[in-house]
């Protein structure tokens, strides 16, 4: 199995997962999510402190999965750390040999969690990056880390004469990926890509796109809801409506979804989450016929 970045660079349509991460995840439950998706993904990805939500440390998992033979795609965020804390998880995953991360700004924190914290932004999503990549060329480190760095973007219809600058932003600080917010739109998926395309940046940046397991039409309207980047046609909900089986129908909807990608020039891999039950990744990944050889 290629590890995410081998994936990506190659060509070879990476996919990746995540798995549930919450205040009571421990390390046998993790341990057994990575171990569903092992012989499926290239990476798994680990969100940090996803919806404000607090769970134990990206790096603590990543450990795990790294001990388990999957390889980790770290997520930080400028929202809960200063730049001296977040250098410290940098060089903790240089450590660790933890080479994919996707550095974000982070989700407000929901306006129930009580007490609420604060964020803090010291650095923006550019600029944990740029600092990223410059530990990758810093020779004062006795081991020089080699990340693989990505950021998140939001396909959408580009209006004319758009630039792209805050996703050119990222490439010149640094990020050599982008995995897209959730996107189940196959044509607005083929526009933006193809604006990509005409630009020049495809040669600079893969992109893998996000793709949800939504196993009930009550769960996407919570994510249209309270996600404003994730898009879900609503010709899929009414199928989710009107299925006998809204399991399975959420996992044929991400099977077409993963073949028309894989179809749409200037896209590399796709990530994938579920909504309830992990099993449904592999599952997906299997109808699409992406399983073997994987």
């Amino acid at each position: 199995m290629k590890t995410f970045k081998a994936a990506a660079e190659d060509r070879d349509f990476a996919v990746s997962a995540e798995i549930f991460l919450k205040p009571d995840t421990g390390a046998e439950v993790i341990r057994e999510q990575a171990s569903l998706l092992k012989p499926a993904v290239n990476g798994v990805l680990l969100t940090d402190n996803q919806f404000g939500h607090p769970h134990l440390s990206t790096l603590a998992a990543a450990s795990l999965l790294l001990a388990n033979g999957v390889d980790p795609i770290v997520q930080l965020s400028t929202r809960n750390r200063n730049r001296i804390a977040l250098l410290s998880e940098l060089l903790g995953a240089g450590a660790l040999g933890v080479s994919s991360l996707v550095l974000v700004r982070g989700d407000r924190v929901p306006d129930g969690f009580k007490p609420r914290p604060k964020a803090v932004h010291d650095l923006d999503a550019a600029e944990l990056i740029a600092t990223a990549s410059k530990l990758t060329l810093d020779e004062r480190m006795s081991a020089l880390p080699e990340f693989y760095i990505g950021g998140l973007i939001t396909p959408h219809a580009p209006k004319p004469g758009w630039k792209a600058a805050k996703l050119i932003e990222k490439i010149e600080a640094g990020a050599q990926f982008a995995i897209t917010h959730v996107c189940m739109d196959i044509p607005l998926l083929q526009i933006y890509m193809k604006h990509l395309l005409a630009i020049g940046l495809l040669n600079r940046v893969r992109v893998c796109v996000s793709l949800a397991i939504i196993e009930s039409a009550s769960d996407a309207d919570w994510l249209r809801a309270h996600r404003p980047n994730v898009n879900v046609p609503e010709s899929q909900l009414a199928r989710l409506r009107q299925a006998a089986d809204p399991y399975q129908e959420s996992v044929r909807i991400c099977a077409e979804q993963l073949s028309a990608l894989r179809e749409i020039p200037g896209i590399s891999g796709a990530h994938i989450v579920a909504t309830r039950q992990l099993a449904a990744i592999p599952a997906a990944i299997e109808a699409a016929g992406l399983l073997p050889g994987r």
